[in-house]
């Protein structure tokens, strides 16, 4: 039996024209790819935030001409922010691998195969009843994912239940 959740809604937060157009770029880049769509009429709604993409470290100098190490801005990431909606999100509790035992699973071993999993998550479909939780707002309106955003609380778990799907003949090996 699903329990019925309040809907939550949060307002978008106010962004400087440099961040609007760090969000316009990414909404019609997901817009145009299919993975999110316009919405109106969502009773639910998470904030947009931009937050800086971390570089390396360098050492700069502050104003007693005394060397400090910053970390650069390589540039931005358009987040959503759904702490609320995972507030009331049943949490799957699929199991995650350790990264230890996956490395010792690796020694040993003549060939190695990396597998780039870029936009993973973007390829996994949201039931269409549920696409409506996924709405967030910014300036430029009101948008929901059709795939799987980052920000859910149990996007990892649906995505390593997906790579276990997909490669369990594999996991072993």
């Amino acid at each position: 039996m699903e329990e019925e959740v309040k809907p939550t809604v949060e307002h978008q937060r106010r962004l400087n024209p440099n961040m609007q157009e760090v969000v316009r770029a990414e909404v019609l880049k997901l817009l145009d790819a299919g993975i999110i769509y316009l919405i109106s009429d969502s009773p639910w709604a998470s904030p947009i935030q931009v937050v800086p993409k971390k570089g390396g470290i360098t050492v700069v100098p502050n104003e007693h001409n005394k060397l400090i190490p910053t970390r650069t801005v390589k540039g931005w990431r358009v987040c959503i922010d759904y702490r609320k909606l995972n507030t009331t999100t049943r949490k799957d509790h699929f199991p995650l691998p350790f990264i230890d035992q996956m490395l010792e699973r690796l020694a040993g071993h003549e060939y190695y195969c990396f597998l780039d999993e870029y936009s993973g998550y973007n390829q996994i479909p949201i039931v269409p009843k549920d696409q409506e939780k996924t709405t967030f707002t910014c300036p430029y309106g009101t948008f929901a994912y059709r795939r799987m955003p980052f920000g859910l609380c149990n996007a990892l778990a649906t995505f390593q239940r997906c790579m276990m799907a997909i490669f369990s003949d594999m996991v072993e090996r």
